[in-house]
């Protein structure tokens, strides 16, 4: 650790430091705005830009600007201070910097030294202007510094070799009052990040003020000669207003200080945020105790750097160092006393006040928003204006105007483009077991980025036919991936024809007809119900269903025909059957069921006459349970109609159904021509490589038959 040098007082006025013996002087000023209403502007990290000070007081009709620090203190020389790392913060966030040039400098390929070759004063802040008169502030502008400036710019100000006209800058020693519309105003400020195991080090800062490298941050002295500084002067008639960089919200250490300094009000810089935050304590901690442990643990973080450099700190700092040294351990010891416990001379202490009265703002960047104080007859009232996120993107990602771009920073909810061929590799069907998306909305383009890496899942074709075979990478892929993708897309291409070959073989075998492929929309009852427990929707709608085994064809929205599969997976055992003399939708059939409703986790509406109708539909339930008291506990009669309500039966009990004279398809009360004999579901199941011959059909089929009307 570096020696805390300081001088034999709290020597941190413009000037040198008075004699010890010489009366203490705080460096007090106050600014009477004569008139009855005033507006003060607070905005945070202007980051050297300067000249937008004048229109963004202009434009709020503020008196004063307040500023929470990142103000810009550079000059020409201070680039050779500032490190790598800070340099390229300060480039990234620079509003001086066209956007085309930052992202030319902050190219990955860009070494350090090409931003600190290409970067200079002008692009970083407009200070030197300032100082020089160029630049003029119209209004008072008070600022404390934040956490990228550099020091010797602000020790410049501090021995008073910088002066510039109506900027002033608030720190541990130096104090405003501003009289406004019947509220006397007191500034208090501390700059800097506030960083533990830095309270104790100077850094580059020959006197009291710590920083180094382009950075600076709070030390332990400076809260301490703060304190002092308020309880100096001290007044019961004002208002006292903390401006910090760091957040009394995120810092427990600054929400002790707040409490020490009896502060009325807080504002603070934010990290970047689009919009401003307002709030007490009491809005934002569950109780109490939650307000006490912030500050338990902003205590515990400083005692662990206290225990380890309190030998070193207590043989070199002097008398006035160890006055302000203690007050700022008085900060760090305040933390209120439990509501509901006695104290020492047994009185309950009740809550602290500020629990509930000190009110905190957190600041978005200039560039987004600013706080603006309304004064008037007494009363402070606030306005907050922030640019917010801009959804605008929403309303306008339609798939017509949005193509899936990898590496895209914007993140849309994830879908399918119904309207337009998915670049290969950059989409794909939803996972195992997850809900089925609506094709509104393109595929997010940093999931396009993730799938396209993804050889597990094959790439979406254009139609549910097959596989273009000219589908290629989307655009900025490497070649490595192109050449894997093109291998995978081939053996993929292969697997499919072969199969669809077999199909198309076994189909003919069974009924001596060419076997039409069974629809991509007809469930089959053997399908498992979605994990999500969401119910399919009708058929016809064209949803996707999850792959299972990697076997079938990629779910897409077309209606096209469905690659078969070599393995079907097991049926849901607790599906009952209904036929019903009038239609019914899936509300209807939920209502039927009573108070059993609600272990229904899905209602298909076979793809037939009858299905697309209302009047056949298989209704699926969690469990066995669930579906006997489907069984029990369902209604007599559904839209003036009695059902035939009973358990769906897997196809070897349907075989022997039907030869002990069950209903067989073109018989039976339904009667109809049926479809070659019946076998078109018979067929589906063939090009699926289950059977080689046709099974005859009876009522109760799963929902993948197609039942004769």
């Amino acid at each position: 650790m570096q020696a805390v040098s300081r001088p034999t007082s709290a020597s941190t006025r413009p000037a040198a430091s008075p004699n010890p013996t010489q009366p203490y002087q705080v460096n007090t000023q106050t600014k009477v705005f004569d008139t009855a209403h005033g507006r003060l502007l607070c905005i945070a990290d202007i980051r050297g830009r300067l000249s937008a000070l004048n229109d963004l007081a202009r434009e709020a009709n503020a008196v004063a600007i307040i500023h929470t620090g990142d103000f810009g203190f550079f000059e020409a020389s201070s680039l050779d201070r500032i490190n790598d790392r800070t340099l390229r913060h300060l480039t990234m966030y620079s509003p001086l910097i066209p956007s085309a040039q930052r992202s030319h400098l902050l190219a990955p390929e860009n070494p350090p030294s090409a931003i600190r070759s290409t970067v200079t004063i002008s692009l970083l802040s407009e200070f030197p202007l300032l100082q020089s008169g160029q630049i003029k502030l119209h209004i008072p502008v008070y600022t404390v510094w934040g956490a990228c400036e550099d020091v010797v710019v602000l020790e410049k100000f501090r021995s008073g070799t910088y002066a510039v006209d109506n900027l002033h800058v608030l720190d541990e020693a130096t104090t405003r009052l501003l009289d406004l519309g019947g509220v006397k105003l007191r500034l208090l400020g501390l700059g800097g990040a506030l960083v533990s195991h830095k309270m104790f080090d100077n850094g580059d800062g020959s006197a009291t003020i710590a920083g180094g490298q382009g950075t600076m941050w709070t030390t332990a002295l400076q809260i301490g000669e703060l304190v002092d500084t308020a309880q100096r002067v001290f007044d019961q008639t004002e208002t006292r207003l903390l401006v910090t960089h760091a957040s009394p919200g995120r810092e427990g250490i600054m929400a002790q200080l707040a409490l020490v300094l009896k502060a009325d009000l807080t504002i603070s810089a934010g990290l970047h945020f689009r919009y401003a935050s307002s709030y007490n304590e009491f809005s934002v901690q569950g109780d109490y105790e939650g307000f006490r442990r912030k500050l338990t643990a902003g205590k515990e973080n400083f005692d662990k750097v206290w225990e380890s450099v309190k030998l070193q700190v207590d043989a070199i700092i002097d008398e006035n160092q160890r006055v302000l040294l203690d007050k700022a351990l008085s900060v760090i010891e305040r933390i209120p006393p439990p509501s509901n416990q006695p104290g020492p001379n047994g009185h309950m202490p009740g809550e602290e006040p500020a629990w509930k009265n000190c009110w905190n703002w957190n600041l978005c960047d200039a560039a987004y928003g600013a706080l603006v104080f309304d004064i008037r007859e007494g009363r402070v009232s606030a306005e907050l204006k922030s640019q917010g996120f801009n959804y605008a993107y929403r309303k306008t990602a339609t798939p017509s105007t949005v193509d899936p771009t990898p590496n895209s920073t914007t993140s849309p909810l994830p879908s399918v483009n119904p309207n337009a061929a998915t670049p290969r590799g950059s989409a794909s069907g939803p996972a195992t077991g997850a809900t089925p998306v609506g094709a509104e909305k393109p595929l997010p383009p940093h999931l396009a980025a993730v799938n396209k890496s993804t050889p597990s899942t094959p790439p979406p074709p254009t139609s549910g036919r097959e596989t273009p075979k000219d589908g290629k990478l989307n655009g900025s892929a490497e070649k490595s991936a192109e050449k894997l993708e093109k291998e995978r897309a081939k053996r993929e291409r292969k697997k499919e024809r072969k199969q669809q070959e077999r199909a198309g073989r076994d189909g003919e075998k069974g009924d001596g007809h060419d076997s039409p492929v069974q629809d991509r929309n007809e469930v089959d009852i053997s399908s498992p119900p979605p994990k999500s427990g969401m119910n399919t929707p009708d058929v016809g709608e064209g949803k996707p269903k999850a792959p299972d085994d990697g076997l079938q064809s990629p779910a897409t929205e077309s209606n096209g025909a469905r690659t078969p599969t070599s393995r079907r997976p097991p049926r849901n055992p607790w599906t009952i059957f209904m036929r019903m003399p009038n239609a019914a939708n899936e509300h209807n059939i939920r209502e039927f069921f009573g108070e059993a409703k609600g272990g229904i986790i899905r209602i298909n509406y076979p793809n037939t006459v009858q299905g697309k109708a209302g009047k056949m539909a298989y209704v699926e339930f969690g469990d066995e349970e669930a579906m006997k008291a489907g069984l029990e506990k369902r209604a007599e009669k559904l839209n003036n109609g009695i059902p035939e309500v009973k358990q769906a039966t897997d196809r070897e009990t349907r075989n022997a159904e039907s030869q002990q004279g069950g209903f067989v398809r073109g018989g039976g009360p339904f009667g109809g021509r049926g479809r070659g004999r019946g076998a078109f579901a018979a067929r589906g199941f063939a090009a699926a490589g289950l059977t080689s011959r046709p099974a005859p059909r009876v009522n109760g089929d799963g929902p993948g038959s197609s039942e004769a009307s």
